[in-house]
């Protein structure tokens, strides 16, 4: 009886708790100028979704596009606290069409296209630099929002003091398949760890050019956090983001509870299927604005390599390529320090975007 009335009371407690620890608050500050805002608004027809961020609004402004394509990134800023990037910037996380904190079930996702995202992009850049009174904005791009940062950079060059790739996307292709699978089997070799190696086998298949393709997308990332170079540094999809997404304040419980959903549903939609075969190096091998990349020296869900590569061929008024130690797939969260300061030194090399 002790025990049944111990686990019913748990049972009530726990939910509780976890509303209490939900109540969707984003970091705040007490600068006269500061600005701290999380709100939902309709951009050409569908919700987008936005978290700003600033201890000075006369700071430059950096439009900060979410990974995935589909996924929600302020949960990481939330959970790594000593991350400052508002220190130097007003930094907007902009969840795009029907994701994140924006997502509505009942949206009609054959919209989610890329011609859809990069219309939003160029309209969210005008808000904010109407907004802001500022001439020009800064453009990152996370892991799959580098897509969208740097097409809109390609797009609008009018727009970006610069583009910032973290976590590049470069090349849908064998040669990054390949680069990820060597990884991997480096490191399962050195641990001697046959049962993994084994499941990196099955995950590919081998092309007559003596490179591999993945099979299993979901498989390769399982067994690529498990060598150490996935989202997080030497951490599982669960301690890594699962958990940190359960335990966030930043968002509200409901926020929490569609988090999967709206991250599920954007693998499906139009744009996914418009960004597979795609190799940069080809399609924008030219800029007409700086162009920085900031990658994690073991990230290879995007291989630091091939982003070192598209630097040293891209054509831009100015460039740089940024490895950041201790890091593997989200730098800016894994080692705040060393990010932030190349941020600094990026937006001090521009020397644009800040209302004197």
């Amino acid at each position: 009886m002790i025990i049944l009335l111990t686990v019913a009371a748990l049972l009530v407690i726990l939910p509780v708790i976890w509303v209490l620890m939900s109540p969707g608050k984003i970091r705040t500050y007490e600068d006269e100028k500061s600005l701290s805002e999380k709100f939902v608004t309709d951009i050409n027809g569908a919700p987008n979704g936005f978290f700003i961020n600033s201890k000075n609004t006369d700071n430059p402004v950096l439009l900060f596009v979410s990974s995935g394509p589909g996924t929600d990134d302020y949960v990481f800023t939330d959970k790594y606290g000593d991350m400052q990037i508002e220190d130097d910037f007003t930094i907007v996380y902009w969840d795009y069409r029907d994701m994140g904190i924006a997502y509505d079930a009942s949206y009609d996702t054959r919209e989610i296209t890329l011609e859809n995202i990069l219309k939003d992009v160029h309209d969210v850049t005008l808000y904010l630099k109407e907004r802001f009174a500022k001439e020009k904005i800064y453009i990152m791009g996370f892991s799959g929002g580098s897509h969208i940062a740097l097409r809109a950079a390609a797009m609008y060059p009018e727009d970006y003091i610069a583009v910032i790739g973290m976590a590049q996307c470069v090349t849908d292709s064998p040669e990054e398949d390949t680069i990820i699978y060597n990884f991997m089997k480096d490191v399962f070799t050195a641990r001697n760890d046959s049962r993994s190696l084994k499941k990196l086998e099955t995950a590919v298949e081998r092309t007559d050019e003596d490179t591999v393709r993945c099979r299993d997308w979901y498989e390769y990332i399982a067994l690529l956090h498990k060598a150490g170079g996935g989202t997080i540094k030497d951490k599982s999809e669960f301690t890594g983001i699962v958990l940190p997404i359960l335990f966030c304040r930043c968002y509200t419980v409901r926020e929490k509870l569609q988090y999967v959903p709206a991250m599920k549903m954007y693998r499906k939609t139009p744009l996914q299927a418009q960004l597979k075969g795609f190799d940069y190096r080809t399609e924008i091998p030219e800029l007409f604005i700086p162009a920085y990349f900031i990658s994690g020296e073991s990230d290879y869900n995007c291989p630091w390599e091939l982003v070192k590569d598209y630097e040293e061929m891209l054509k831009a008024p100015d460039k740089g390529f940024y490895k950041i130690s201790n890091a593997a797939h989200s730098p800016l969260w894994e080692n705040p320090a060393e990010t932030c300061a190349v941020l600094k030194e990026i937006k001090e090399k521009c020397g644009e975007g800040t209302n004197e």
